[in-house]
């Protein structure tokens, strides 16, 4: 659905998600958001070290590109809460998909650039990159799959001519 390399989603970190998707809703008029509460991907390294996430997620789509709402809820260090102080929300990260995502850890490396976050969620393997000192945010990659690219298009499908009916859905 998304060209490798091309951004398809920006992302802000919220403390209210259901507040972040009605100020959006009465904003722009978009819609529907699709919602994972309490969402835990089965692996997660924080920079390098095994962690434990716990996590509120909104997906809506807006035109071509994805807008993602994420509220931590967790304790402690995180990589939203390093891109994004608490109390406070913004934006975080953009997204691209890649269909070689160990090329992409290795290319980052290569810059000098950090990897925050290597994680996997059912068949979604993605990552963090502290791009910050680059460009003012962090970066995340997915690798492309069939799970992902549904995902994807369920989401971009449901935006098209969306009537305001059943704003909130929630999956997972």
């Amino acid at each position: 659905m998304y060209k490798s390399n091309e951004i398809m989603q920006i992302a802000y970190v919220v403390d209210d998600l259901d507040a972040a998707i009605e100020r959006w809703r009465s904003l722009i008029d978009t819609g529907p958001f699709f919602v994972f509460r309490d969402s835990s991907p089965e692996i997660f390294k924080y920079r390098g070290q095994q962690s434990e996430v716990r996590l509120d997620i909104a997906i809506g789509q807006v035109g071509p590109v994805q807008v993602e709402f994420v509220q931590p809820k967790m304790a402690g260090p995180n990589i939203w809460r390093d891109g994004v102080a608490a109390g406070a929300q913004g934006f975080h990260h953009q997204c691209y998909v890649t269909d070689d995502l160990q090329a992409e850890i290795a290319r980052y490396a290569q810059m000098g650039v950090e990897l925050g976050v290597e994680a996997q969620a059912g068949p979604i393997a993605f990552a963090y990159f502290d791009t910050r000192h680059l460009i003012g945010s962090m970066t995340e990659v997915v690798q492309r799959c069939e799970a992902f690219d549904g995902l994807c298009k369920m989401i971009a499908d449901a935006a098209v001519d969306w009537d305001g009916s059943d704003p909130v859905r929630v999956l997972g």
